[in-house]
């Protein structure tokens, strides 16, 4: 899905006040966490990973580890 269906989507589901773009590379939990001014465990992260060749994401909170 691209950046502007995302944000249409989320718009559309009342979420336009929770919608932030940075110009800067955020590439940890904790650097996110710093530039929104929230802990870490309110950031959602991702993982993605193939397991027998299907796709599997896991969405947890960003002070958790696997």
């Amino acid at each position: 899905m691209s950046e502007s269906r995302v944000h249409e989507y989320l718009k559309a589901k009342g979420y336009a006040d929770r919608i932030t773009i940075h110009d800067e590379l955020i590439d940890t939990v904790e650097h996110a966490a710093q530039v929104i001014g929230v802990s870490e465990g309110q950031i959602a992260k991702t993982l993605s990973f193939l397991v027998d060749d299907r796709p599997v994401l896991i969405v947890m909170a960003g002070d958790v580890r696997v």
